[in-house]
């Protein structure tokens, strides 16, 4: 297998304890997907949204295999010697991937055969099976595909002048096996049709031939069925879908470019053509098919998936939004607003007079788009300065961004242009923003621009007054309906200060100063998390109640994790809220007693960063834009930020954490061994941190 040229990784920090008390990074991604695929398990679910579940595993496995896998295939090539504190080699833990990635996708289709498929047909939804069309069914869909797929196909007869075409990463393909001579007498025996991404993968039956409200088939299946119309006179002696992943980093050189867009605009389209990485084929590929496509891609055995089902799974998350029927999905609700802005339209009014929070998904993103919106339009406003991560193809607020520009005022917009898979999305963005007159820049070389920043600058009768939004996650309006975050606005004149100087550092050219409020990486936030921790832990040693409650989505920095266990081993009493990976082992008598380590998984993605230290009563607590891992506080720009407000303070304590500890429905326990179970209620009344924040924060339940 060959490889192409990754980022280089930073070395962790020097682990304090043996081995086997570092939970490898890999394999705890893998048990957060089986956690994933426990809410498809999960009866009392609506069937739609377990459905959607189900698709999100998909998703989640595909970039698991483009980047995590093929960073081990790339290290078991280079024969690199381990890194991680867990000291396990490439090979070991490609073995051990290899094993537990197999038994999750086997569930997964066992899942969706025997239980959700059945279910949906139960309730009126359809995916109809080849076996299954009618005569009316065969005729619609025969011409469907002569109008619609045929004429956007080029099969490829496998022969000395039609080598095995260049496969894009993730997409639908087809090994055809075929018998007899075409009209030139040539007879490869093998043809290879590639599905173009113009065609649905799941296409919806018209009703009058529809035999059920709800009627679907695969693209795969109509192919399938009339994959001889594409080899006149020649027969077709079998069909086989087959889908391959790739790597999908990106590498480029940001020291030695000139121009990091047109760079990366150049690099994106190598994405598709990345290094073998994973083989899916359906159960019914014969294995001389199978292999011969394993030898052309330079596979082996080991990166052969089988599933009984389509081959593309993930593109069939779509299907729950095309569904009509609120019966089959989570009840909607009506995101709420802090009491102060339903009545106020004056946003900069409402912020002069207090901090405000948000919590999203319960309380509602929109406020952030006004705030930007008034921002544009107020002519005392002068400047304004943002920072981008993602925000997807189409967006609000860069559109407000963009007329903020052409109105004369000074925009600048810190636009990373590296976040994974969303690229393309800030290429354009930048471009058009600059078309309008904004100043863009891409934030620092060799890191990237992680933190959530918001900064406006206003001129007032007591001069200039700078308004902030600093939040947990990305200004995206599509996940803000989906994940969980917080959202602070403050005109704090010493947190506007140190947002202004990390803006300076972003788009100039300076030594960074020390900060009033804000922890910044990749400059103090890993030590002053550090130095929090220590804290607690001399507290605890002196005879006093220490505390740590720290919500994230993955911990892995082993310095941070090694004065977790010290300050365990001292007294300190632990809560870690992690939903993803975690490289701590909790609850290993002498060392990780006293931490517990939970993960929420529920029907909104958990994303909020909170930390939380006692400190004798202080209660100090932080929002964050970064986990605890080597990434966010080395190679990339992120912000942590105080709660001063003791209203708003006690606030993310009730609903970011407490809530969280609280948790006997979806909450996810940490063993010794590190494996997972999940709570349960027994006598106690069910709690749902999501659902009791939904019941606290949104306007309504829907039916």
């Amino acid at each position: 297998m060959s490889s192409s040229p990754r980022r280089p990784r930073r070395a962790p920090g020097k682990a304090g304890f043996a081995p086997e008390f570092y939970l490898n990074r890999e394999l705890g991604l893998l048990s957060f997907n089986r956690r994933v695929l426990a809410q498809a398990e999960n009866r009392a679910y609506p069937l739609l949204e377990r459905l959607r579940f189900l698709c999100i595993v998909s998703s989640n496995l595909d970039e698991f295999f483009e980047v995590r896998v093929a960073g081990l295939h790339a290290e078991i090539e280079a024969g690199s010697a381990p890194i991680y504190p867990d000291q396990l080699r490439a090979d070991q833990v490609f073995k051990q991937v290899s094993r537990e990635a197999r038994e999750l996708v086997a569930r997964q289709y066992e899942l969706l055969n025997k239980e959700i498929l059945p279910g949906l047909e139960q309730h009126g939804i359809r995916f109809l099976r080849r076996s299954e069309f009618t005569s009316q069914q065969a005729d619609w869909m025969k011409s469907y595909f002569l109008r619609e797929v045929m004429p956007v196909l080029t099969p490829i007869g496998l022969d000395p002048a039609h080598p095995f075409p260049r496969v894009l990463n993730k997409s639908l393909n087809f090994a055809v096996e075929l018998e007899g001579k075409d009209a030139f007498g040539r007879n490869s025996g093998i043809a290879i049709v590639q599905a173009p991404r113009v065609l649905p993968r799941v296409i919806r039956l018209p009703q009058n031939v529809a035999d059920a409200e709800y009627v679907f088939v695969f693209l795969s299946s109509i192919l399938h069925e009339h994959v001889g119309e594409l080899f006149a006179g020649m027969k077709v002696q079998g069909c086989y879908q087959f889908r391959l992943t790739r790597n999908s980093e990106l590498f480029v050189d940001e020291e030695e470019v000139k121009d990091l867009r047109a760079a990366l605009r150049g690099e994106l389209p190598h994405r598709h053509f990345g290094d073998e990485v994973r083989l899916e084929v359906a159960d019914s590929c014969p294995q001389s098919i199978s292999n011969f496509l394993l030898m052309q891609f330079k596979l082996d055995e080991d990166d052969l998936y089988r599933v009984e089902g389509p081959v593309n799974l993930a593109r069939v998350i779509s299907v729950p939004d095309w569904v009509d029927r609120p019966d089959l999905k989570f009840p909607q609700f009506r995101p709420g607003l802090p009491q102060r802005l339903d009545s106020s339209g004056d946003l900069f009014g409402a912020i002069r007079a207090r901090d405000i929070l948000l919590h999203h998904p319960y309380q509602s993103f929109q406020p952030v788009i006004v705030f930007l919106q008034q921002a544009a339009r107020d002519p005392a406003v002068a400047a304004i300065k943002m920072t981008v991560y993602r925000t997807g193809a189409e967006s609000e607020l860069m559109e407000e961004l963009i007329s903020a520009a052409r109105s004369s005022k000074e925009v600048t917009v810190v636009l990373e242009l590296m976040a994974r898979f969303d690229e393309e999305a800030n290429i354009n963005w930048a471009q058009r923003l600059e078309e309008a007159g904004a100043h863009v820049v891409y934030g620092v070389v060799g890191h990237k621009t992680h933190a959530k920043m918001l900064l406006v600058v206003r001129r007032e009768d007591d001069g200039l007054r700078r308004y902030v939004h600093l939040g947990t996650g990305n200004y995206h309006h599509r996940t803000a309906r989906l994940y969980t975050d917080f959202g602070l606005f403050t005109c704090n004149e010493e947190i506007g200060n140190d947002v202004a100087q990390v803006f300076m550092q972003l788009t100039g050219l300076g030594r960074a100063i020390r900060l009033r409020h804000l922890r910044q990486a990749p400059f103090t936030l890993q030590k002053e998390m550090i130095r929090a921790i220590q804290n607690e832990t001399a507290i605890a040693k002196a005879g006093r109640k220490a505390q740590i409650i720290a919500k994230m989505n993955a911990l892995l920095e082993t310095e941070v994790v090694s004065a977790l266990y010290e300050a365990s081993k001292a007294g300190v009493q632990i809560d870690l809220i992690v939903r993803g990976v975690c490289a701590l082992r909790a609850g290993v008598p002498g060392l990780s007693e006293n931490i517990r380590v939970c993960s929420i998984i529920g029907r909104f993605l958990e994303h909020t960063r909170v930390f939380y230290f006692h400190n004798d009563g202080a209660e100090d607590v932080y929002l964050s834009s970064a986990d605890w891992m080597d990434r966010n506080f080395f190679g990339r720009v992120e912000v942590c930020f105080p709660i001063l407000d003791p209203e708003l303070k006690q606030r993310v304590i009730a609903e970011g954490l407490r809530l969280y500890l609280d948790d006997n429905t979806q909450a996810w326990i940490m063993g010794e061994d590190g494996q997972y179970a999940c709570r349960t209620p027994g006598r106690a009344k069910p709690v749902s941190a999501q659902q009791q924040a939904l019941e606290l924060l949104a306007h309504k339940t829907g039916p």
